[in-house]
């Protein structure tokens, strides 16, 4: 049985022009030398919870903001401010996270630089690394109860596709230890 891989996952939804702008834009970044990560649904999947989702969201340093806006809109990203994401030329939306911004509303947990020691190569895809990941996610539920269940489940499926236990907490900002034990213990 071949591996399902998250280029795979978006295949089989339907959603290949989500893949094609996720790796369109990484080439668009890398090529301008933006550091960047994917964060969201997007690296959700890369890190082994096959989901859908119908947006990138990226991680980039807030001195790259003036470079990143170019380099998409030279490519036909449009910027709609209304929404503030920009919009591929196929319509997928693009929305941008800036490092040290805090990860979820009035939580302490910021978002980390997009370095080579936060960043994971997926799939040919520069994904934030699942310590950073599971901590954004913890910290953007706790922050904003609308996104509670849907972060916190991301968070759920995470440990069980990368079989966590609860000694992980130690890589996490001690602000979201306890939730990610209890969801630990929640979870097996």
């Amino acid at each position: 049985m071949a591996t399902l891989t998250a280029r795979r996952t978006f295949e089989m939804t339907a959603n290949e022009s989500l893949w094609d702008v996720a790796r369109q834009t990484h080439g668009l970044l890398r090529d301008a030398g933006i550091d960047h990560a994917i964060v969201g649904g997007v690296a959700v999947c890369l890190h082994g919870y096959r989901r859908t989702t119908v947006d990138l969201d990226l991680l980039i340093r807030p001195k790259d903001t003036d470079l990143f806006r170019m380099a998409l809109e030279a490519a036909g990203y449009v910027w709609d401010a209304a929404a503030k994401e920009f919009h591929s030329p196929s319509s997928i939306p693009v929305q941008v996270l800036l490092a040290g911004e805090s990860a979820g509303r009035g939580q302490p947990t910021k978002l980390p630089e997009p370095s080579p020691t936060n960043v994971l190569i997926i799939e040919e895809l520069p994904a934030l690394g699942l310590k950073h990941l599971i901590q954004a996610k913890l910290a953007c539920g706790l922050g904003d109860l609308r996104r509670t269940h849907k972060d916190f489940a991301d968070v759920v499926e995470l440990i069980a596709a990368n079989r966590l236990d609860d000694s992980f907490a130690r890589f996490l900002h001690p602000s979201v230890r306890d939730e990610f034990r209890e969801l630990v213990r929640r979870a097996t």
